[in-house]
């Protein structure tokens, strides 16, 4: 059993808190305000506002919160974390953010002393309360080795990616990903749609054919019906987008689709779905092309 402090409970937090309460961990949660959920009730985890006490004797740190802002805010900014972490505990940093941000972190945490690993996630809501995440982690073998448990209770597959960094950059790579096949689902029942085919038939298309994706599987449908509940919100997409691209650019690789997915992102917010999930980008190139998916 291991003593961790998780701090933030968003959608990603509370469930990562949760699952790994729920494999023995003595777990303490904090979050900037008070916070509950059934998923935090089901694991009897209790929320602190307070910082202090929560962080008190735990042997990990961790936390995935929703941006660069976000991090920064936690480690040097009004909470603090970095002078505030108990001697000797390890820090895990499960957020997606720029490579940059994640460095200057790290750096800070090791010259206190502290063991950091950088280990964002792929997944959403549903992976995240049933311990489906991948997770792919950078820093040093032996740290990510002691970490093993712990990613393990809230996740379906782990990856250690190398040294400090290329955890975060990994998660990037996947975004783009991500973001591409979304860009071109959009695209094809679009382009379906104006050639007057029928789009269940297309999907049937979509789900045996070479090319299939699990997000081709579930996106496509949804689009069909309307449904773009949230299980990652457009919003943090248009986050996502400009990480991706900010990062390409220092390291001087074309990222062209990534340009294109922040364009539709950024139109499909301007039309108010910005709390919508991530594939709403879809609305923005049917709407270019004056057709409705879901008719």
């Amino acid at each position: 059993m291991t003593k961790i402090a998780y701090l933030g409970m968003g959608t990603m937090g509370s469930g990562m808190a949760a699952n790994l309460a729920k494999a023995g961990h003595d777990v303490s949660a904090w979050n900037r305000t008070p916070k509950t959920s059934p998923v935090l009730q089901a694991a009897d985890l209790r929320v602190s506002t307070d910082l202090a006490s929560t962080l008190e004797g735990a042997e990990v740190v961790m936390y995935c919160l929703s941006d660069d802002k976000a991090v920064d805010d936690l480690v040097f900014g009004a909470h603090d974390l970095l002078n505030h972490v108990p001697a000797g505990a390890m820090v895990i940093d499960l957020s997606t953010i720029d490579p940059e941000t994640s460095a200057k972190e790290r750096a800070a945490f090791e010259a206190k002393g502290h063991a950091f690993l950088d280990a964002p996630v792929f997944g959403t809501k549903g992976e995240a309360e049933g311990a489906g995440l991948w997770i792919v982690v950078g820093g040093p073998r032996d740290v990510f080795d002691t970490a093993l448990p712990l990613f393990q209770a809230i996740s379906e597959t782990v990856h250690y990616m190398g040294e400090g960094g290329q955890g975060t950059a990994m998660k990037l790579v996947g975004n783009l990903l991500v973001a591409s096949q979304l860009q071109a689902l959009g695209e094809a029942l679009t382009l379906a749609k104006k050639a007057g085919l029928n789009l269940g038939d297309v999907q049937e298309v979509l789900d045996v054919a070479d090319f299939r994706t699990p997000i081709y599987y579930g996106v496509g449908r949804g689009a069909q019906v309307g449904d773009y509940t949230v299980n990652f919100a457009l919003k943090l997409m248009l986050k996502d987008a400009k990480l991706i691209q900010d990062f390409a650019g220092r390291l001087g690789s074309p990222v062209p689709t990534a340009a294109t997915a922040q364009k539709y992102i950024e139109e499909s917010i301007k039309d108010g779905h910005g709390e919508l999930n991530a594939s709403a980008l879809i609305l923005a190139i049917a709407k270019e092309a004056g057709v409705d998916l879901a008719q």
